[in-house]
C-alpha cells in the first residue's frame, strides 16, 4: 500500500443498498443550494456553515473547493443520493465525508447531514457504514471517529447504531453556532 495519499485510488462513487455516495463535481452548486436551503431549520443548530441560504454561485464555489480537496486528498466529501431501482443516483439527500484526515496516523472523522424529510430512515447510517468500509479498506485506517455536540441526540444515535463506541466527552471544546461553549461526544472505532 502506498504511503502517499495521492497514489491511493479512492472511488468517486460508492453504491449501497439504498444510497449512492458521489464525490463532488462541478455543476452541482445549484442543486446543493436548494437542498441546504430546504434543510436550514434542521441544520442551523449544529452546522456553522448552515446559518443562511446559499446562492447557487456560492454553493458552486463550495462544491468546486470540495472537488479540489477530494483530488488532493485533504478532505473526502460525498453527496448522499437516494438510489433508484436501476442503481443510478436519484434525489440528493445530504452530505457526508471523511474529514480532519491524518494520513500519518491513518485517522479519519466521519461527518454527515441529511435533509429533514429524509431523516430517521436509515440513509445516514448506511452512508456511515459505507465510509467506514472505505476507511478501513483501501485507505488503511487505524481509527475512524464521529464527533458531535452532546445535545445532538440524532447524530449520537447514528454513531451508536453503526457500532462506534463512546470514548468520552470533551467539555467546552468548541462553540455552538451562537458562540456558547459546547461539549462534544467522541465516538470511535479502531482497526481490529
Amino acid at each position: 500500500m502506498s504511503t502517499d495519499p495521492l497514489l491511493i485510488d479512492i472511488p468517486e462513487r460508492i453504491d449501497g443498498e439504498r444510497v449512492v455516495l458521489a464525490a463532488p463535481r462541478a455543476g452541482l452548486g445549484a442543486e446543493l443550494a436548494v437542498v441546504i436551503t430546504q434543510s436550514l431549520s434542521h441544520l442551523r443548530p449544529w452546522m456553522p456553515w448552515a446559518q443562511d441560504a446559499p446562492s447557487a454561485e456560492s454553493a458552486e464555489l463550495v462544491v468546486r473547493r470540495m472537488q479540489a480537496d477530494f483530488h488532493a486528498r485533504r478532505d473526502l466529501c460525498f453527496q448522499i443520493y437516494a438510489r433508484r431501482a436501476d442503481g443510478s443516483p436519484g434525489r440528493m439527500l445530504g452530505g457526508t465525508g471523511l474529514h480532519r484526515i491524518d494520513w500519518t496516523v491513518r485517522k479519519f472523522e466521519i461527518g454527515y447531514w441529511i435533509r429533514p424529510d429524509a431523516a430517521g430512515q436509515g440513509f445516514v447510517s448506511e452512508a456511515v457504514r459505507l465510509l467506514t468500509v472505505l476507511a478501513f479498506g483501501p485507505l488503511d485506517a487505524r481509527r475512524v471517529e464521529i464527533r458531535c455536540d452532546t445535545q445532538n441526540t440524532r447524530s449520537r444515535a447514528v454513531a451508536e447504531r453503526c457500532g462506534f463506541q463512546l470514548e468520552g466527552v470533551l467539555r467546552c471544546d468548541s462553540l455552538t453556532v451562537d458562540g456558547r461553549p459546547r461539549d462534544s461526544a467522541v465516538y470511535g472505532v479502531i482497526r481490529a
